[in-house]
């Protein structure tokens, strides 16, 4: 009798946060299985707009910690994914101007009134018609579809084992431990699984996760000139973010709609007037495409992170709007999780426990 191949972890879900994780525990000896329900990478992660924001007041402040943390590793885990997969993540340092109402941003720790601006607003960012002062912080930006596709050749260049199409159903027990999970097509063994499904976390049997879809549409022009903005611009009505390649994103919207991802035209004809009257000249900009994704959202707007009752099931979702800024302090601190020693950070506000 042919043998039943088992793997020492499977995640289920196939976004960057899986992903990510599967890459660093692979990086650390362990066989890894990922089941992504489509095709991996191309959900919430796909759907990003990639602001990598360190200091927000939207940001809770228990996440804080995490947020800031991740922001710091970016650099150096954008450049591996790049020179293991030769896919251009166009991670960009410009940073980002805020407008008000924000001042309560001084609120926050990290920020001091240098952080102002380091020019004159018209030599920044010309092609703006919105009135100052705004705020300069250093954050960062990532084009999200060219890193989940790094992310995705990355894990196949370390050996991550992957099935798609494929929606996992449960996680199989014996004896009250983890075993393995059930699928709509099959089952798959192992002694540790992941739930990093996003907003279908919830939908994977025995414990019911309270994660939901929050969606979010967005609209992408093409600018001319392909330089027309240098920073993303962050206002109260729209956010701005401009890539590389001369394309610009326009974002985003928090809707409690369910799994819809259609888009509904004068919702996008809203951000397009609304980035309009931030940049006139945007009125000639062509458009290329617009989306929705749906955000893992939760009930105090906090992930999920670490292991739950069951033994050998830990959970990894819940990210809502940060799922691509905390994706490499994710896969850190959950592989210390799975491997059984202590994270670098209080992971106490995150447990599943908290709605046991």
């Amino acid at each position: 009798m042919a043998k039943v191949k088992t793997w020492d972890v499977i995640i289920v879900g196939g976004g960057i946060i899986g992903l990510s994780l599967a890459i660093a525990l692979r990086k650390r000896g362990a066989s890894v299985l990922v089941v992504e329900r489509g095709e991996p990478g191309r959900e919430a992660s796909y759907a990003a707009g990639g602001m990598l924001v360190e200091y927000s007041p939207e940001i809770p402040v228990p996440l804080q910690p995490l947020a800031t943390a991740s922001a710091r590793m970016y650099p150096e885990f954008a450049h591996e994914l790049q020179v293991e997969t030769g896919v251009t993540v166009d991670l960009r340092d410009a940073g980002t101007l805020v407008f008000p109402p924000a001042e309560h941003i001084f609120e926050r720790p990290g920020f001091t009134i240098e952080d102002l601006l380091p020019a004159p607003l018209a030599e920044l960012e010309p092609a703006l018609s919105i009135s100052g002062p705004p705020f300069f912080l250093k954050e960062r930006s990532i084009d999200p579809r060219a890193l989940s596709s790094a992310a995705v050749r990355a894990a196949k260049v370390h050996g991550v084992d992957s099935s798609s199409g494929d929606s996992v159903t449960a996680v199989n027990l014996s004896d009250g431990r983890a075993i393995g999970v059930t699928t709509t097509k099959t089952s798959f063994q192992t002694s540790k699984v992941v739930n990093c499904a996003g907003c279908w976390s919830g939908q994977i049997s025995p414990l019911r996760l309270p994660t939901r879809p929050v969606k979010g549409q967005m609209l992408c022009l093409i600018m001319q000139p392909r330089n027309l903005l240098k920073h993303v611009i962050r206002t109260p009505d729209v956010y701005l973010i401009p890539r590389s390649d001369g394309r610009l994103l326009v974002g985003a919207t928090v809707e409690e709609a369910g799994f819809d991802k259609r888009t509904d035209p004068p919702t996008i004809q809203g951000l397009h007037r609304a980035a309009i009257k931030l940049v006139p000249k945007l009125a000639d900009a062509r458009i290329l495409e617009d989306w929705a994704g749906l955000r893992p959202g939760t009930p105090d707007a906090l992930p999920i992170l670490g292991a739950t009752k069951i033994p050998g099931y830990f959970i990894a979702t819940g990210h809502f709007r940060d799922g691509i800024l905390l994706a490499p302090i994710t896969a850190q601190i959950m592989s210390d999780v799975i491997e059984g020693r202590n994270p670098a950070y209080d992971l106490n506000p995150f447990s599943p426990a908290r709605f046991d």
